[in-house]
Protein backbone atom coordinates (compact mmCIF):
# COMPACT_ATOMS: atom_id res chain seq x y z
CA UNK A 1 0.00 0.00 0.00
CA UNK A 2 1.04 3.32 -1.07
CA UNK A 3 2.49 5.32 2.30
CA UNK A 4 -0.02 7.92 1.39
CA UNK A 5 -3.00 5.76 1.74
CA UNK A 6 -1.62 4.88 5.42
CA UNK A 7 -2.58 6.62 8.65
CA UNK A 8 0.30 7.48 10.60
CA UNK A 9 0.49 8.32 14.41
CA UNK A 10 3.25 9.77 17.06
CA UNK A 11 3.93 11.75 20.07
CA UNK A 12 4.15 15.15 19.04
CA UNK A 13 5.16 16.21 22.17
CA UNK A 14 8.00 15.67 24.60
CA UNK A 15 9.34 12.54 26.07
CA UNK A 16 7.21 11.32 29.17
CA UNK A 17 6.90 11.43 31.88
CA UNK A 18 5.32 14.34 31.87
CA UNK A 19 1.80 16.02 32.76
CA UNK A 20 0.68 15.97 29.38
CA UNK A 21 1.38 14.31 25.73
CA UNK A 22 -0.03 14.82 23.06
CA UNK A 23 -0.02 11.80 20.29
CA UNK A 24 -1.27 12.92 16.71
CA UNK A 25 -2.33 10.71 13.94
CA UNK A 26 -3.12 11.43 10.12
CA UNK A 27 -3.98 10.04 7.48
CA UNK A 28 -7.80 8.33 5.60
CA UNK A 29 -8.45 6.01 8.75
CA UNK A 30 -7.88 9.30 11.49
CA UNK A 31 -12.03 9.57 11.88
CA UNK A 32 -12.18 5.81 12.22
CA UNK A 33 -9.27 6.16 15.24
CA UNK A 34 -11.30 8.14 16.94
CA UNK A 35 -14.52 6.22 16.77
CA UNK A 36 -13.05 3.20 17.66
CA UNK A 37 -10.76 4.57 20.75
CA UNK A 38 -12.95 7.73 21.53
CA UNK A 39 -16.27 5.97 20.91
CA UNK A 40 -17.45 8.89 18.81
CA UNK A 41 -15.77 11.89 16.32
CA UNK A 42 -16.44 15.41 17.91
CA UNK A 43 -16.89 18.69 16.36
CA UNK A 44 -14.56 19.97 13.92
CA UNK A 45 -11.54 21.51 15.84
CA UNK A 46 -13.46 21.40 19.60
CA UNK A 47 -11.36 20.20 22.16
CA UNK A 48 -13.56 17.05 23.71
CA UNK A 49 -13.33 15.13 26.63
CA UNK A 50 -13.75 11.48 26.00
CA UNK A 51 -12.39 7.89 27.76
CA UNK A 52 -10.15 6.06 25.61
CA UNK A 53 -10.78 2.44 25.18
CA UNK A 54 -9.51 -0.73 23.49
CA UNK A 55 -10.61 -2.60 21.03
CA UNK A 56 -11.57 -5.21 23.77
CA UNK A 57 -13.26 -2.22 26.08
CA UNK A 58 -10.44 -1.65 28.40
CA UNK A 59 -9.81 1.76 29.44
CA UNK A 60 -6.83 3.75 28.54
CA UNK A 61 -6.83 7.15 29.96
CA UNK A 62 -9.40 9.84 30.78
CA UNK A 63 -8.47 12.21 27.89
CA UNK A 64 -9.11 15.13 25.60
CA UNK A 65 -9.57 14.76 21.67
CA UNK A 66 -9.58 17.05 18.87
CA UNK A 67 -11.14 16.08 15.16
CA UNK A 68 -9.41 18.59 12.11
CA UNK A 69 -11.20 17.40 9.34
CA UNK A 70 -9.14 17.86 6.09
CA UNK A 71 -7.89 19.81 4.10
CA UNK A 72 -8.61 22.27 6.76
CA UNK A 73 -5.61 20.75 8.95
CA UNK A 74 -1.80 20.83 9.53
CA UNK A 75 -1.33 18.10 7.42
CA UNK A 76 -3.67 18.69 4.58
CA UNK A 77 -5.29 15.15 5.67
CA UNK A 78 -7.74 14.21 8.43
CA UNK A 79 -5.91 14.63 11.84
CA UNK A 80 -6.78 13.68 15.22
CA UNK A 81 -5.40 14.53 17.88
CA UNK A 82 -5.23 13.01 21.40
CA UNK A 83 -4.10 14.85 24.66
CA UNK A 84 -3.72 11.94 27.29
CA UNK A 85 -1.98 11.65 30.56
CA UNK A 86 2.29 11.45 30.10
CA UNK A 87 3.15 8.71 31.72
CA UNK A 88 5.13 5.48 30.05
CA UNK A 89 2.32 3.68 30.58
CA UNK A 90 -0.88 5.60 29.08
CA UNK A 91 0.94 6.03 25.95
CA UNK A 92 2.01 2.41 25.59
CA UNK A 93 -1.28 1.23 26.00
CA UNK A 94 -2.60 3.59 23.48
CA UNK A 95 0.30 3.24 21.00
CA UNK A 96 -0.51 -0.44 21.30
CA UNK A 97 -4.53 -0.07 20.26
CA UNK A 98 -3.27 2.17 17.06
CA UNK A 99 -0.98 -0.36 16.09
CA UNK A 100 -3.41 -3.09 16.33
CA UNK A 101 -6.07 -0.72 13.79
CA UNK A 102 -5.73 -1.69 10.22
CA UNK A 103 -3.53 0.78 7.76
CA UNK A 104 -2.38 2.60 10.74
CA UNK A 105 1.62 2.16 11.73
CA UNK A 106 4.00 4.70 13.56
CA UNK A 107 5.70 7.75 11.69
CA UNK A 108 8.93 8.42 10.56
CA UNK A 109 10.95 10.93 11.24
CA UNK A 110 9.35 14.20 9.42
CA UNK A 111 6.55 12.32 7.74
CA UNK A 112 3.96 14.68 9.23
CA UNK A 113 6.00 17.87 7.77
CA UNK A 114 6.38 15.74 4.24
CA UNK A 115 2.63 15.35 4.62
CA UNK A 116 1.99 19.27 4.98
CA UNK A 117 4.13 19.53 1.94
CA UNK A 118 3.42 17.75 -0.52
CA UNK A 119 -0.36 18.97 0.27
CA UNK A 120 0.36 22.29 -0.28
CA UNK A 121 0.62 23.64 3.52
CA UNK A 122 3.87 24.98 3.01
CA UNK A 123 7.06 25.24 0.78
CA UNK A 124 10.53 23.70 1.23
CA UNK A 125 11.68 26.77 2.37
CA UNK A 126 9.16 26.75 5.84
CA UNK A 127 9.52 23.02 6.05
CA UNK A 128 13.43 23.84 6.65
CA UNK A 129 12.68 26.55 8.74
CA UNK A 130 10.24 24.50 10.63
CA UNK A 131 13.15 22.14 11.68
CA UNK A 132 15.35 24.92 12.49
CA UNK A 133 13.12 26.53 14.53
CA UNK A 134 12.56 22.73 16.29
CA UNK A 135 16.34 22.66 17.05
CA UNK A 136 16.81 26.53 17.61
CA UNK A 137 19.25 26.76 20.70
CA UNK A 138 19.49 30.38 20.79
CA UNK A 139 17.00 33.21 20.45
CA UNK A 140 19.01 34.82 16.94
CA UNK A 141 18.25 31.44 15.77
CA UNK A 142 14.84 30.96 17.03
CA UNK A 143 13.60 34.61 15.62
CA UNK A 144 15.35 33.50 12.20
CA UNK A 145 13.68 30.50 12.21
CA UNK A 146 10.09 32.27 12.49
CA UNK A 147 10.66 34.84 9.47
CA UNK A 148 11.61 31.98 7.45
CA UNK A 149 8.79 29.96 8.48
CA UNK A 150 6.49 33.31 7.77
CA UNK A 151 7.24 32.22 4.24
CA UNK A 152 9.97 35.78 3.46
CA UNK A 153 12.02 33.87 1.17
CA UNK A 154 9.36 31.18 -0.11
CA UNK A 155 6.77 33.93 -1.22
CA UNK A 156 9.94 35.89 -2.76
CA UNK A 157 10.97 33.09 -4.73
CA UNK A 158 7.50 32.42 -5.77
CA UNK A 159 7.23 36.23 -7.32
CA UNK A 160 10.45 35.60 -8.82
CA UNK A 161 9.69 32.43 -10.55
CA UNK A 162 6.42 33.29 -11.80
CA UNK A 163 8.19 36.72 -13.24
CA UNK A 164 10.88 34.27 -14.92
CA UNK A 165 7.85 32.14 -16.33
CA UNK A 166 6.35 35.20 -17.77
CA UNK A 167 9.53 36.54 -19.22
CA UNK A 168 10.47 33.10 -20.78
CA UNK A 169 6.73 33.01 -22.51
CA UNK A 170 7.56 36.64 -24.28
CA UNK A 171 10.78 35.62 -25.29
CA UNK A 172 9.54 32.40 -26.92
CA UNK A 173 6.93 34.38 -27.97
CA UNK A 174 9.29 36.33 -30.36
CA UNK A 175 10.64 33.58 -31.66
CA UNK A 176 7.53 32.24 -32.76
CA UNK A 177 6.53 35.71 -34.55
CA UNK A 178 10.15 35.48 -35.90
CA UNK A 179 8.72 36.57 -39.34
CA UNK A 180 6.45 39.21 -38.61
CA UNK A 181 8.70 42.72 -38.36
CA UNK A 182 8.74 44.58 -35.33
CA UNK A 183 6.64 42.19 -33.44
CA UNK A 184 9.98 39.76 -31.64
CA UNK A 185 11.72 43.33 -30.52
CA UNK A 186 8.09 44.95 -28.58
CA UNK A 187 8.33 41.34 -26.93
CA UNK A 188 11.56 40.74 -26.08
CA UNK A 189 12.15 44.34 -24.65
CA UNK A 190 9.74 43.69 -21.77
CA UNK A 191 10.88 40.70 -21.02
CA UNK A 192 14.54 41.85 -20.45
CA UNK A 193 13.25 44.63 -18.26
CA UNK A 194 11.79 42.13 -16.45
CA UNK A 195 15.27 39.90 -16.53
CA UNK A 196 17.09 42.92 -15.14
CA UNK A 197 14.64 43.38 -12.35
CA UNK A 198 14.69 39.97 -11.49
CA UNK A 199 18.38 39.72 -11.32
CA UNK A 200 18.62 42.89 -9.03
CA UNK A 201 16.63 41.84 -6.80
CA UNK A 202 17.84 38.40 -6.26
CA UNK A 203 21.56 39.85 -6.26
CA UNK A 204 20.52 41.94 -3.59
CA UNK A 205 19.51 38.81 -1.64
CA UNK A 206 22.18 37.17 -1.73
CA UNK A 207 24.50 40.31 -1.60
CA UNK A 208 23.17 40.95 1.72
CA UNK A 209 25.45 41.44 4.53
CA UNK A 210 26.26 38.34 7.18
CA UNK A 211 26.13 34.94 7.18
CA UNK A 212 22.62 34.07 8.31
CA UNK A 213 23.10 30.52 6.47
CA UNK A 214 25.59 29.66 8.93
CA UNK A 215 23.58 30.76 11.61
CA UNK A 216 22.14 27.05 12.20
CA UNK A 217 25.37 25.58 12.80
CA UNK A 218 26.69 28.61 14.97
CA UNK A 219 30.23 30.83 15.20
CA UNK A 220 33.23 27.92 14.96
CA UNK A 221 35.86 29.20 18.25
CA UNK A 222 39.20 27.61 18.44
CA UNK A 223 41.48 27.69 21.37
CA UNK A 224 44.39 26.91 20.61
CA UNK A 225 47.93 28.22 21.49
CA UNK A 226 51.07 26.16 23.31
CA UNK A 227 51.29 23.80 25.79
CA UNK A 228 50.75 24.85 29.68
CA UNK A 229 49.43 28.02 28.78
CA UNK A 230 45.69 27.89 30.52
CA UNK A 231 43.33 26.83 27.33
CA UNK A 232 41.37 24.40 29.67
CA UNK A 233 41.48 26.86 32.45
CA UNK A 234 39.98 29.26 29.92
CA UNK A 235 37.67 27.12 28.21
CA UNK A 236 36.19 26.02 31.93
CA UNK A 237 36.12 29.68 32.65
CA UNK A 238 33.78 30.32 29.41
CA UNK A 239 31.83 27.46 29.93
CA UNK A 240 31.36 28.10 33.55
CA UNK A 241 31.36 24.89 34.30
CA UNK A 242 34.55 22.13 34.33
CA UNK A 243 34.65 20.36 31.00
CA UNK A 244 38.02 20.04 30.67
CA UNK A 245 41.13 18.24 32.73
CA UNK A 246 43.26 21.28 34.26
CA UNK A 247 46.91 20.49 34.96
CA UNK A 248 49.92 21.62 35.78
CA UNK A 249 51.75 19.41 33.29
CA UNK A 250 52.03 19.76 29.90
CA UNK A 251 50.05 17.95 27.24
CA UNK A 252 46.99 16.83 29.97
CA UNK A 253 44.61 17.94 26.82
CA UNK A 254 44.98 15.42 23.80
CA UNK A 255 41.87 15.03 22.10
CA UNK A 256 39.15 17.87 21.00
CA UNK A 257 36.92 19.30 23.56
CA UNK A 258 33.54 21.36 22.40
CA UNK A 259 31.70 23.25 24.06
CA UNK A 260 28.04 25.02 23.00
CA UNK A 261 27.94 28.81 24.57
CA UNK A 262 25.34 31.70 23.81
CA UNK A 263 26.76 34.90 23.17
CA UNK A 264 23.54 37.17 23.33
CA UNK A 265 21.46 35.21 21.59
CA UNK A 266 24.07 33.77 19.07
CA UNK A 267 25.44 29.75 18.78
CA UNK A 268 28.84 29.81 19.34
CA UNK A 269 30.81 26.42 19.40
CA UNK A 270 34.41 26.62 21.74
CA UNK A 271 36.83 24.27 20.81
CA UNK A 272 39.58 23.07 23.76
CA UNK A 273 42.75 21.84 21.46
CA UNK A 274 45.65 19.99 22.50
CA UNK A 275 48.92 22.16 22.89
CA UNK A 276 51.30 22.62 20.04
CA UNK A 277 54.48 21.49 20.71
CA UNK A 278 56.91 18.83 19.69
CA UNK A 279 56.17 15.99 21.38
CA UNK A 280 57.55 12.09 21.11
CA UNK A 281 54.22 10.69 22.43
CA UNK A 282 52.05 8.91 19.22
CA UNK A 283 48.75 9.77 21.29
CA UNK A 284 49.40 13.57 21.89
CA UNK A 285 51.04 13.73 18.42
CA UNK A 286 47.32 12.89 17.34
CA UNK A 287 45.93 15.30 19.56
CA UNK A 288 48.26 18.18 18.16
CA UNK A 289 47.41 16.88 14.69
CA UNK A 290 43.78 17.33 14.92
CA UNK A 291 44.39 20.78 17.32
CA UNK A 292 45.80 21.99 13.93
CA UNK A 293 43.08 20.68 12.06
CA UNK A 294 40.05 21.97 13.90
CA UNK A 295 42.09 25.29 14.14
CA UNK A 296 42.13 26.14 10.24
CA UNK A 297 38.44 25.31 10.49
CA UNK A 298 37.69 27.82 12.43
CA UNK A 299 36.33 31.14 12.10
CA UNK A 300 37.71 32.45 14.90
CA UNK A 301 40.78 31.24 16.93
CA UNK A 302 42.18 32.52 20.65
CA UNK A 303 45.77 32.12 20.52
CA UNK A 304 46.44 31.79 24.36
CA UNK A 305 50.08 32.81 25.18
CA UNK A 306 51.98 33.46 28.40
CA UNK A 307 55.10 35.57 29.10
CA UNK A 308 57.27 32.36 28.23
CA UNK A 309 56.30 32.11 24.77
CA UNK A 310 56.69 34.80 22.03
CA UNK A 311 53.22 35.15 20.40
CA UNK A 312 54.53 36.69 17.29
CA UNK A 313 56.39 33.21 15.99
CA UNK A 314 54.39 30.82 17.78
CA UNK A 315 51.08 31.33 16.09
CA UNK A 316 50.52 28.56 13.57
CA UNK A 317 47.13 28.29 12.28
CA UNK A 318 45.96 29.55 8.94
CA UNK A 319 42.05 30.40 10.31
CA UNK A 320 40.69 33.72 9.00
CA UNK A 321 40.94 35.64 12.24
CA UNK A 322 43.27 35.30 15.30
CA UNK A 323 43.33 36.96 18.39
CA UNK A 324 46.38 36.78 20.95
CA UNK A 325 45.12 35.87 24.70
CA UNK A 326 47.75 36.88 26.27
CA UNK A 327 47.16 34.89 29.69
CA UNK A 328 48.26 34.60 33.48
CA UNK A 329 49.12 38.60 33.59
CA UNK A 330 48.54 38.22 37.24
CA UNK A 331 52.53 36.58 36.83
CA UNK A 332 54.04 39.24 34.78
CA UNK A 333 55.43 42.49 35.86
CA UNK A 334 53.31 44.59 32.50
CA UNK A 335 51.51 47.57 33.82
CA UNK A 336 48.68 47.50 31.25
CA UNK A 337 44.93 46.57 32.90
CA UNK A 338 43.20 43.46 32.54
CA UNK A 339 41.51 43.26 29.25
CA UNK A 340 42.91 45.78 27.47
CA UNK A 341 43.06 45.07 23.54
CA UNK A 342 45.81 46.41 21.63
CA UNK A 343 47.26 45.21 17.80
CA UNK A 344 50.48 43.97 17.23
CA UNK A 345 52.55 43.61 13.91
CA UNK A 346 53.89 40.13 12.80
CA UNK A 347 54.65 38.50 9.94
CA UNK A 348 51.16 37.17 9.40
CA UNK A 349 49.89 40.82 9.46
CA UNK A 350 48.22 42.57 12.85
CA UNK A 351 46.84 40.74 15.55
CA UNK A 352 44.20 42.09 18.45
CA UNK A 353 46.16 40.90 21.96
CA UNK A 354 43.85 40.61 25.07
CA UNK A 355 45.22 40.52 28.32
CA UNK A 356 43.65 37.95 30.89
CA UNK A 357 44.37 35.75 33.73
CA UNK A 358 42.25 33.32 33.39
CA UNK A 359 43.10 31.66 36.85
CA UNK A 360 42.04 34.89 38.52
CA UNK A 361 39.26 35.91 36.00
CA UNK A 362 41.05 39.20 35.20
CA UNK A 363 39.90 40.53 31.44
CA UNK A 364 37.34 37.44 31.15
CA UNK A 365 34.12 39.84 30.46
CA UNK A 366 35.85 42.54 28.03
CA UNK A 367 36.90 38.96 25.97
CA UNK A 368 33.46 37.99 26.26
CA UNK A 369 31.45 40.95 25.23
CA UNK A 370 34.34 41.29 22.38
CA UNK A 371 34.05 37.77 21.31
CA UNK A 372 29.86 38.77 21.18
CA UNK A 373 30.89 41.94 19.41
CA UNK A 374 32.21 39.37 16.64
CA UNK A 375 29.58 37.06 15.90
CA UNK A 376 27.09 40.27 15.98
CA UNK A 377 29.67 41.14 13.18
CA UNK A 378 30.19 38.01 11.59
CA UNK A 379 26.01 37.05 11.34
CA UNK A 380 25.33 40.25 10.45
CA UNK A 381 21.79 41.73 11.34
CA UNK A 382 18.51 39.52 11.59
CA UNK A 383 17.05 42.25 8.76
CA UNK A 384 20.92 41.13 6.25
CA UNK A 385 19.88 38.30 5.78
CA UNK A 386 16.89 35.35 3.97
CA UNK A 387 18.66 32.64 3.59
CA UNK A 388 18.86 30.04 5.87
CA UNK A 389 20.50 27.39 4.22
CA UNK A 390 23.08 26.56 2.22
CA UNK A 391 21.13 24.88 -0.03
CA UNK A 392 18.82 27.72 -0.87
CA UNK A 393 21.77 30.37 -1.66
CA UNK A 394 23.51 27.57 -4.01
CA UNK A 395 20.20 27.57 -6.04
CA UNK A 396 19.59 31.66 -5.80
CA UNK A 397 22.75 31.64 -7.59
CA UNK A 398 22.01 29.60 -9.73
CA UNK A 399 18.97 30.90 -10.73
CA UNK A 400 20.86 34.50 -11.02
CA UNK A 401 23.72 33.31 -13.24
CA UNK A 402 20.88 31.70 -15.73
CA UNK A 403 19.53 35.51 -15.41
CA UNK A 404 22.87 37.10 -16.24
CA UNK A 405 23.21 33.96 -19.00
CA UNK A 406 20.32 35.02 -21.11
CA UNK A 407 20.68 39.00 -20.98
CA UNK A 408 24.34 38.66 -21.98
CA UNK A 409 22.97 36.46 -25.27
CA UNK A 410 19.47 37.82 -25.31
CA UNK A 411 19.16 39.51 -29.07
CA UNK A 412 21.63 37.32 -30.12
CA UNK A 413 19.94 33.80 -29.44
CA UNK A 414 16.76 34.19 -28.09
CA UNK A 415 16.48 30.11 -28.22
CA UNK A 416 19.58 29.55 -25.75
CA UNK A 417 18.21 32.60 -24.04
CA UNK A 418 15.09 31.12 -23.54
CA UNK A 419 16.81 28.07 -22.47
CA UNK A 420 18.95 30.02 -19.67
CA UNK A 421 15.07 31.43 -18.50
CA UNK A 422 13.77 28.18 -17.84
CA UNK A 423 17.18 26.89 -15.97
CA UNK A 424 16.62 30.06 -13.72
CA UNK A 425 12.71 28.91 -12.89
CA UNK A 426 13.86 26.08 -12.27
CA UNK A 427 16.11 26.18 -9.73
CA UNK A 428 13.77 28.81 -8.10
CA UNK A 429 11.30 25.54 -8.38
CA UNK A 430 13.96 23.32 -6.33
CA UNK A 431 14.32 26.29 -3.55
CA UNK A 432 10.70 25.76 -3.20
CA UNK A 433 10.70 22.40 -3.60
CA UNK A 434 8.25 22.06 -6.34
CA UNK A 435 10.31 20.44 -9.35
CA UNK A 436 12.59 17.40 -9.44
CA UNK A 437 13.85 17.29 -5.41
CA UNK A 438 13.09 14.03 -4.40
CA UNK A 439 16.62 12.65 -2.83
CA UNK A 440 16.64 16.01 -1.68
CA UNK A 441 13.31 15.85 0.29
CA UNK A 442 14.67 12.33 1.37
CA UNK A 443 17.62 14.10 3.26
CA UNK A 444 15.84 16.72 4.87
CA UNK A 445 13.27 15.50 5.99
CA UNK A 446 15.34 12.81 7.80
CA UNK A 447 16.52 15.54 9.68
CA UNK A 448 13.28 15.84 11.43
CA UNK A 449 12.24 14.74 14.94
CA UNK A 450 10.26 11.71 14.65
CA UNK A 451 6.21 13.21 15.38
CA UNK A 452 6.54 16.49 13.13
Amino acid sequence: MHSREQTIFALSSGRPPSAIAIVRVSGPQAKTVLEVLAGRVPRPRMATRALLRDREGQGIDDAVVLWFPGPASATGEDVAEFHIHGSRAVQAALFTSLSRLENVRAAEPGEFTRRAFENGKLDLTEAEALDDLIHADTDRQRRQALRQLQGLLGDKARDWRKRTIEAQALIEAGIDFSDEGDVPAELIAPALATIKTLLGEIDETLAARGRSERLRDGLMVAISGPANVGKSTLINLLARREVAIVSPHAGTTRDVIEVQLDLDGYPVTLIDTAGIRDTEDPVEQEGVRRARLRAAESDLVLWVTDAEHEPNREIETPAAAVWVIRNKIDLDSVGEPAGASRTIESGQGSRVVFRISAGRGDGISALVAALAGFARDYFGTEEDGLIGRERQRRLLLDAANGLRRCLAIAGRGDELAAEELRVASQSLGRLLGRIDVEDVLDAIFREFCIGK
